[in-house]
């Protein structure tokens, strides 16, 4: 009994320390900012607040990426209950554009010393920066009115007319892009005290700073060498939470890190926009050589995958429907000229579509979502090979007619296998058939079939025998 007690015991203390542990998730976010990356953060963060942790870490290298997962990211941060660091690593890494907006919006900021940070200037849907300066949709001050105008007022009037701010360049699109990303920028500063012009600069000229140079702008807090340095000199710092001041104790944190599971994985790969391209030009091939060869199986199958694969992946890209139409008329006119000889007008129209509605389909300029102008003609000159040759050899098969049943029997050349006239037995196909023949036909004479009256065939010899019994060609 006294043992099971001192068991028990033992079991309280140690559930009590693992339940008073210290620790400090660490996510790792490197490339593109996509649907994957929103969803593996948002789980690092509820694995932190599960754990009651004292700092989420979030190690970040990324040029930027897609705004809807940018924002879904900046939410969970600021609702969550565990403070949230953002950490510019390892050297030589940069947080552009959204990662900007992800470092701002963290409790903690933090950078090694050789990486940057900044270049948030938004891209349009066609890939132009937005440049209106948003000062200017400022209202301006009003003058006061005066009764009377004098030649020095008048002189005034005409340099201040001369002085006057040309027309704002960029679409009122473009313009209401750029101020909502200024002020969005500006607020994710200002909450945390820190330097809002410069992030407003960041959107505006894309402005980018060096560690340094942001420490001492009032950009971040902290410059560390590696995730031991950051965990040390946060230790003790203060930050707020729902109004709340919390000290955060990392001096001897346990550092859990917390990896992806293998559905973010599988989103992030397909999520590529050349990955994309290959599941379903591979999908729709898969499909028509299927519509070729009823029976085939394993190709129909590959290509409902494939096509499945790039659908969902589609749902969480930028597509530019256009260029997926594009992409579509392309493949048809490469198979329709294997139909219908073109002297390769239709092939080349096919491929030039193809890579027009590939460059399209996906914007090259969003940061991590581009697509290699090298790729796709690559791929485009691979694929339309691979059409051409596939739909050549499925031509030249129907073309050689039937090679089993009534139809490959029919016209077949087969061997007598006795002497006969009339009635007697042939060898084709390697079986032994029923023949009929009106005319003589000597032993091993190779025969030709004319028609087929259910198992007996009606047969002719391919060469007729002269009256010395010499055989002649006929």
């Amino acid at each position: 009994m006294k043992r099971l007690f001192t068991l028990l015991a033992a079991l309280s203390l140690t559930l009590t320390a693992t339940a008073n542990a210290k620790s400090v998730v660490v996510l790792e976010v490197e490339g593109g900012i996509g649907a994957a990356t929103a969803e593996y953060v948002m789980d690092g963060i509820e694995r932190a607040e599960d754990r009651n942790a004292e700092l989420l870490v979030i190690k970040i290298d990324t040029p930027g990426g897609l705004l809807n997962a940018t924002r879904d990211i900046i939410k969970a941060i600021l609702a969550s209950d565990v403070p949230v660091a953002t950490y510019v690593a390892p050297d030589g890494a940069r947080a552009a554009s959204a990662g900007a907006y992800i470092l701002l919006a963290s409790h903690v900021a933090a950078m090694t010393p050789t990486t940057s940070v900044g270049a948030a200037t938004p891209v349009t849907l066609t890939g132009d920066d937005t440049a209106p300066a948003p000062l200017f949709d400022r209202p301006k001050e009003q003058e006061p009115e005066s009764k009377e105008t004098t030649a020095e007022d008048a002189t005034d009037a005409d340099q201040a007319e001369e002085e006057k701010p040309e027309e704002l360049p960029g679409t009122a699109m473009e313009r209401k892009v750029l101020n909502d990303s200024i002020s969005f920028i500006r607020s994710l500063a200002e909450r945390y005290g820190r330097n809002s012009d410069w992030a407003e600069d960041a959107v505006v000229n894309a402005a980018v700073l060096t560690a340094r140079e942001a420490l001492e702008q009032n950009v971040i807090e902290f410059v560390a060498s590696d995730l031991d340095d950051l965990l040390e000199q946060v230790d003790g710092h203060e930050v707020v939470i729902d109004d709340e001041t919390i000290t955060l104790a990392t001096a001897d944190a346990e550092v859990d890190a917390f990896e992806p599971n293998w559905r973010m994985k599988l989103l992030a790969i397909i999520s590529n926009p050349e990955i994309v391209l290959l599941l379903g030009l591979a999908g729709i091939y898969g499909l028509i050589y299927e519509a070729w060869n009823p029976g085939a199986i394993v190709p129909g199958v590959v290509g409902i995958i494939c096509l499945l694969l790039a659908a969902y992946a589609l749902q969480v890209l930028p597509v530019n429907y256009a260029g997926l139409a594009l992409i579509i008329v392309g493949v048809v006119l490469m198979v329709a000229e294997a139909y219908a000889p073109s002297f390769g007008a239709l092939g080349i129209g096919g491929i030039a579509a193809f890579i027009f509605g590939s460059i399209m389909m996906f914007d090259k300029d969003i940061p991590g979502f581009g697509i290699s102008i090298a790729f796709v003609v690559g791929v485009a000159l691979v694929f339309a090979a691979l059409v051409f040759w596939m739909i050549g050899y499925v031509v030249k098969l129907r073309r050689r007619g039937a090679v089993s049943g009534r139809g490959s029997i029919i016209g077949g050349v087969g061997t007598a296998m006795e002497s006969f006239t009339g009635e007697g037995k042939v060898w084709l196909e390697g079986e032994s058939w029923k023949a009929h023949s009106s005319v003589p036909v000597a032993k091993d004479q190779p025969v030709i079939v004319l028609a087929m009256d259910g198992l007996i065939l009606e047969v002719e010899p391919t060469q007729q025998p002269d009256a010395g019994g010499a055989q002649l060609q006929t």
